[in-house]
């Protein structure tokens, strides 16, 4: 992009925009006695990678206003050491970005720094005065005036820019999942960090809350993806609250998680919100192995363990002989378990519907293979794209929210009666969705979690005195 700019008279201060930051309104000092620009900042933290490093700090836009911020990223361009005018020397991080004045815009490098305590935010260096630009030391706003007031309008939030994030992504597996979360990331501009959840520990205290990884404790980051496998649930979520009570925002909660993983508590909670689901029952006494099959039927029987995941551990009984079998040897391992009527209309098939930030953003149909009656992907099924009904939609996404779930993946079956909800999964896999839709389901999250966590102004709630 090429900058234009025209001959200006400038005072000795001036009303300016930085609007690369997302900054549309700043009081200057004009300085010719300093070389480099310098920007009020604090929190400044760099990140990324080394052969592209970044900076992220917090701005107080209006002098005194420590209520109002607005949270900046910028490529890091230096670190140099900066003398003040009363002679303190300061290393300071530099970036370059667009300075406005009036109807002109010029590329400028400024300095960060913390001016908590000047008149002004900005000061702008020699370096940002060009050639044909008049100085008139004497005048003060030459060129428009601007407004502290729109930091309080709907505008900068509409017209923020594409601000580089630090996202972690709570994963063991390097998985398709996993790489294309961080390659999609990548492109984007984000710094995207893979975090071993079994790897993190945490400090735990009413002050300052931490999550530690190999020796070091981990930065703040703008977004966590949870990608906790069944195994490790328990550690998991609790590593996803310690993150939760540091403000981060996490694309799925730790509460979420551990309802959704729970099959039994699941379908309590769908049961609750009046979705559809087909008939289930559970019991803990050996006693009750007939009244259970009663409630749900005489046959087929599907016999599910509470911990069953990819079709794992999940049994169809043709007859009531069959299921009694079958959950005899289950108790027998002293696993928990839920029977379930089998909905022999869905012939083998189920959907697949993925919910991103409250909207069903692909659909798929998975059939079995063979003779099986699981439609898991990973156990030989196929899958198509496939046209929900408005009803199924409206399940699916009143089935996410029940988890309150930014990312779920809800499986559903086609019944005489209605759809019927199989399960809500909050790490779905994306390869077979992405595949068989030909949709960029990383980039639709990704839109997501800029939508949520952009650099909109953020405002304190002023205490009493």
């Amino acid at each position: 992009m090429v900058m234009q700019h025209r001959p200006l008279t400038l005072g000795w201060e001036e009303w300016v925009a930085l609007p690369g930051l997302g900054l549309p309104a700043l009081k200057a000092k004009v300085d010719t006695g300093a070389r480099t620009s310098a920007l009020h900042a604090f929190d400044i933290e760099p990140f990324g990678p080394a052969a592209r490093p970044k900076l992220r700090f917090a701005v107080h836009p209006v002098p005194g206003r420590t209520d109002l911020t607005i949270a900046c990223s910028a490529p890091l361009r230096d670190r140099r050491e900066v003398t003040s005018s009363n002679g303190e020397s300061e290393l300071r991080y530099v970036i370059e970005t667009t300075l406005r004045i009036g109807e002109a815009e010029v590329p400028i490098e400024i300095t960060l720094t913390d001016r908590t305590n000047m008149a002004y935010r900005m000061l702008i260096g020699r370096q940002a005065i060009q050639p044909d630009w008049r100085i008139s030391p004497t005048a003060s706003f030459c060129q428009p005036k601007l407004s502290y007031d729109i930091y309080h309008s709907a505008e900068v939030k509409l017209a923020a820019p594409a601000r580089s994030l630090r996202i972690a992504v709570l994963s063991r597996e390097d998985n398709h999942s996993t790489r294309r979360l961080v390659t999609e990331g990548e492109e984007r501009g984000h710094t995207i960090e893979v975090i071993d959840t079994t790897r993190c520990y945490m400090a735990i205290n009413t002050l300052a809350p931490e999550v530690h990884y190999d020796g070091t404790r981990l930065p703040r980051y703008d977004a966590v993806i949870p990608r906790i496998g069944p195994s490790i649930t328990a550690y998991g979520t609790a590593v996803l609250r310690q993150f939760e009570s540091l403000g981060t925002h996490c694309v799925n909660g730790s509460a979420g998680i551990t309802a959704s993983r729970d099959k039994l508590h699941a379908h309590q909670l769908l049961a609750a919100r009046g979705i559809g689901m087909p008939q289930t029952a559970f019991a803990a006494s050996p006693k009750d192995t007939d009244n259970l099959i009663g409630l749900v039927g005489s046959g087929p029987l599907v016999v599910k363990l509470l911990e069953s995941t990819q079709g794992k551990g999940v049994v169809l009984a043709e007859t009531r002989k069959a299921a009694q079998s079958v959950i005899d040897a289950f108790r027998g391992l002293r696993a928990n378990f839920l029977v379930q009527s089998f909905v022999k209309e869905a012939a083998g098939e189920d959907i697949r519907c993925l919910v991103v930030d409250g909207k069903v953003v692909a659909a798929m149909k998975r059939s079995a293979s063979g003779d099986d009656f699981r439609s898991n992907l990973h156990r030989g099924g196929t899958a198509k794209p496939v046209r929900i009904t408005r009803e199924e939609r409206d399940t699916a996404l009143r089935a996410a929210r029940v988890f309150n779930l930014g990312l779920a993946g809800v499986d559903l079956l086609r019944a005489h009666d209605g759809p019927k909800v199989l399960e809500v999964n909050s790490s779905p896999g994306l390869e077979g969705i992405e595949l068989a839709t030909g949709k960029n389901i990383a980039a639709l999250l990704y839109d997501a979690i800029e939508r949520k966590v952009r650099p909109a102004p953020v405002r304190k709630r002023r205490t009493a005195p």
